[in-house]
């Protein structure tokens, strides 16, 4: 009897860890998933190591609302070792910078007010292209500056910032489009670039939602359907600017990026986050900009990037915010402080690592979440997700590199869990809905609200 006792209670316990061990091989593969990597294709290190390249696709010049001219704004950027630059000037679709562009009625104010249009000569232009143009020192520089041309940021007749840059367009196409306001603006010029062959980003988007006055409009559910909806019915709307200049309007965009994130995964849509100076003086040329990682400088190389994503945004200037930080405002602009920036970045099964130069802390982020930080050391500069609760449901996950010269992000590191994506259907609007967006699109509605805005 008691050796029947001891057979059955072996048994018992090997049917029993047979069955944990099957409930664990089911969970596992519940939870098993691929960590999708931006910067899979950078090479790091070597001979055949892939540069990185400093930029901006968002500048302005007096031929719309800069305080600075074209020659003076694009010495600037050289000197500031800026390797391209696209002026999207408002309304106005950029042509080579030793050639007049389409001008507009709206901007011969500057005239008046002593900001001429001007351009550069054909040999400045092409001795900057090539690197060969003295600098302020009198010393020559080396590497060339590249124009990216064909941007345009649109809307410019716009009372409500509903701004959206358009990129590479044919020719001078775009050049005096106006806009409506508010959502149809949006959704109306969105639908032209994708129609005329470019790409589009939307421009500080926290700007038009007045998040400086309600800084909560990037969390409310209907501000992120819209923007959503939006690049999810045009695959042209690549992302959104998450740093814009001195983030003076757009302190809290990156938390709204974080949103549409989780919005636009499950459709199968990445949002790239984009920085740029949108410097309409010199003083602004240090504020925000991007880190292009690209095996040479090129257009081409350029437009695959944005696409893909291969670049780290940074920014001189931030407000602090409740959210995710920082608990204190950075400022650093025109300081000369070498910026934080990723060396590396590689991912090994659930596993992401990255190696930091000029930064003092990190923090990585998923879904608007901070899910660990600390001060740079190779512990914190590894994440591992089987350790960390909840990464079950995590849509993505980002990292923050902060430093004395200002705050870097990468671009989200997608997990795909293998599921099916959701198949996206554009609503349909009611009668009264479609006029109420048309109305609110119209100068009147806009006019209206800034009047009630001053009072």
């Amino acid at each position: 009897m008691k050796t029947f006792k001891k057979v059955f209670c072996v048994a018992l316990s090997l049917m029993l860890v047979m069955q944990f061990a099957i409930i664990g091989a089911s969970a596992d593969n519940t939870a098993d998933y691929t960590i999708i990597n931006p910067y899979n294709e950078v090479i790091w290190n070597g001979n055949d190591a892939w540069g990185a390249y400093k930029g901006t696709v968002h500048s302005h010049t007096t031929y719309s609302d800069a305080d600075d001219t074209l020659p003076v704004m694009v010495k600037e950027y050289y000197n500031q070792d800026y390797d391209f630059l696209g002026i999207t000037d408002h309304g106005i679709t950029g042509v080579d910078w030793d050639k007049a562009p389409d001008t507009q009625l709206l901007y011969t104010y500057q005239w008046i007010i002593d900001n001429p249009y001007e351009h550069l000569t054909t040999e400045e232009y092409e001795a900057i292209k090539n690197g060969t143009y003295p600098l302020y020192d009198g010393t020559v520089r080396g590497e060339g500056l590249l124009p990216i041309l064909g941007g345009n940021e649109f809307n410019h007749f716009s009372l409500t910032k509903n701004h959206v840059n358009g990129f590479f367009l044919p020719g001078t196409t775009g050049s005096g489009y106006a806009g409506a306001e508010n959502e149809r603006g949006f959704e109306q010029v969105i639908k032209f670039i994708e129609e005329n062959g470019g790409i589009s980003h939307i421009n500080h988007p926290g700007d038009w939602l007045n998040t400086n006055s309600n800084p909560d409009a990037v969390n409310d559910p209907k501000n992120i359907k819209f923007f959503g909806d939006l690049m999810l019915k045009y695959d042209s709307c690549i992302g959104m600017e998450v740093f814009n200049e001195r983030n003076g309007t757009t302190g809290y965009d990156r938390i709204l990026w974080d949103n549409l994130l989780m919005y636009c995964l499950p459709y199968g849509k990445n949002v790239i986050g984009y920085s740029n100076t949108d410097a309409h003086w010199t003083a602004t040329v240090d504020s925000s900009f991007s880190v292009f990682l690209m095996e040479e400088n090129t257009v081409e190389n350029v437009k695959k990037t944005m696409q893909n994503g291969a670049f780290f945004m940074v920014t001189r200037k931030i407000r602090p915010n409740e959210w995710i930080g920082p608990e204190e405002e950075i400022d650093v602009m025109n300081m000369g402080l070498p910026y934080p920036m990723f060396t590396n970045v590689a991912v090994n099964g659930h596993k992401i690592t990255v190696n930091a130069a000029d930064s003092d802390r990190i923090q990585w982020i998923a879904n608007g979440k901070v899910i660990k930080e600390g001060p740079i050391s190779a512990e914190n500069l590894t994440i591992d997700l089987d350790t960390i609760e909840g990464s079950e449901n995590f849509q993505y996950v980002r990292a923050e590199l902060y430093g004395e010269g200002g705050l870097t992000l990468t671009q989200a590191f997608v997990i795909d869990d293998g599921s099916e994506d959701l198949e996206f259907v554009a609503e349909e609007l009611s009668f009264k809905d479609k006029f109420v967006r048309w109305f609110k699109g119209t100068k009147l509605w806009a006019i209206i609200g800034e009047i009630a805005n001053a009072f």
